[in-house]
Formats: C-alpha cells, sequence, structure tokens
C-alpha cells in the first residue's frame, strides 16, 4: 500500500452524528404527522442538501411539503450538533495522531455545510488535525459522485490514487471509488450491499482495525 494523504468523511465515521440526525428527523416527522420512512431515511445518508432533498421527495412524494420538514428537520439537529461536542468514533483519535506523525497530510471530505462542519469539527476538537475541509456545498454533485473526493485530493495536491479515504456510507465509498482513492468503509447505520462489497475496496469494523492495517502494512 502506497499513500501521500488521507480523506476523511465526517458525520458517521469522525463523529457519532448519525443517529443524531435520524433521530432528529424522526421528531420532525412526528411533529408534522409525517409517516417516518426509515428505508427512505437511510438512502439520504451520505448525500448534499440537493440529493438528501431529491431522494426525500422521490420516497415521499413530491407533493410533501419539503421546506417544512427541512426547517423542522434541522432544528431539532442543529439544537444539538451546534451547541455539544458530538462523541468521536472508535479508533479516530489514534489514527489521526498516527497519521499526523508519520507526516502523512489530511482533509475532510464532507456533505456538510460549510458552518455545520467547522462547528462539529471544533467543538469535538478535531479541527486541529486538519488544515482546510471540503464541503457538500461547494461541488455542484453530491456524493456518490467522486467531485468532492477529486476536490478535496487537489487541494492536497496528491493525485487521488495516493490518497487514502474514509467512509461510513455506501454513497460515500461509491463516490470514493469513483474517485480512484484507496477506500476503508467503516459502516455505521447501513450496512454495505452485494453491490457495494463487490467494488473491492477495503471494508472493517472501526479506525483501529484500519491502524493496524496500516502500521503491519
Amino acid at each position: 500500500m502506497s499513500y501521500q494523504a488521507a480523506i476523511f468523511d465526517m458525520d458517521g465515521l469522525l463523529l457519532d452524528t448519525e443517529r443524531v440526525a435520524l433521530h432528529a428527523f424522526q421528531q420532525a416527522c412526528d411533529r408534522l404527522s409525517l409517516p417516518f420512512l426509515k428505508p427512505v431515511y437511510l438512502n439520504i445518508i451520505g448525500q448534499n442538501a440537493k440529493g438528501i432533498e431529491e431522494t426525500i421527495l422521490a420516497g415521499y412524494g413530491s407533493d410533501l411539503d419539503y421546506f417544512t420538514l427541512r426547517s423542522v428537520w434541522m432544528e431539532y439537529y442543529h439544537g444539538v450538533v451546534e451547541h455539544q461536542a458530538i462523541p468521536i468514533k472508535e479508533g479516530v483519535i489514534n489514527l489521526l495522531e498516527w497519521l499526523t506523525a508519520q507526516q502523512i497530510p489530511m482533509t475532510v471530505a464532507t456533505s456538510s455545510a460549510q458552518r455545520s462542519a467547522n462547528i462539529k469539527l471544533q467543538l469535538s476538537g478535531l479541527n486541529k488535525y486538519f488544515d482546510r475541509i471540503t464541503t457538500g456545498c461547494e461541488v455542484s454533485q453530491g456524493k456518490p459522485h467522486p467531485e468532492i473526493f477529486l476536490l478535496a485530493a487537489e487541494r492536497l495536491n496528491t493525485a487521488p490514487q495516493h490518497c487514502l479515504g474514509f467512509e461510513d456510507s455506501n454513497n460515500g465509498v461509491r463516490a470514493g471509488v469513483a474517485a480512484g482513492l484507496q477506500m476503508f468503509q467503516i459502516p455505521d447505520l447501513v450496512t454495505p450491499d452485494s453491490d457495494i462489497i463487490a467494488l473491492g475496496h477495503t471494508i472493517t469494523p472501526s479506525l483501529s482495525n484500519v491502524l493496524l492495517q496500516l502500521r503491519s502494512a
């Protein structure tokens, strides 16, 4: 394995935010007397705002008042993630510290908006590991399109094939593989299906396992 840089997703990979987002969505559905369609929700994980809207409208129907749903959902979600540190996922700190010691440049490529991403990283204390992050609002096509990873690699001045990529979601993995990254998937809320497994990337239960693999490589 040969690599010169590392690109990390954030929600569900570095931070345990996906469960917060899911619960906030369910709260919004309850408040608006909408059904909570969990399979529809799980399909949005890893997407940017535009992709989320398209997926939810496809699942709930075009007559859904998406603006109101989104507003209530974000009210609950931001009420949590912008005011308290979200737990860091297992193995994150040790891996980031090790990569830092190896002088491997690192960045975040997240579908979250810039302001929210910065707040979450600052509250958790993870911002010190990343000089710059790339967010969903900076690209025209969100995951599973590779654009965000290609932009992140460009900002690292590193060819995508020389970058490690870390993701939890299937949408994110598709994007990373399409970009040419050396991908690791640490599943969170969504289990990789046969189509995802067939992509041939590394699937492992935690970033601690990733660190063991990198140390032994």
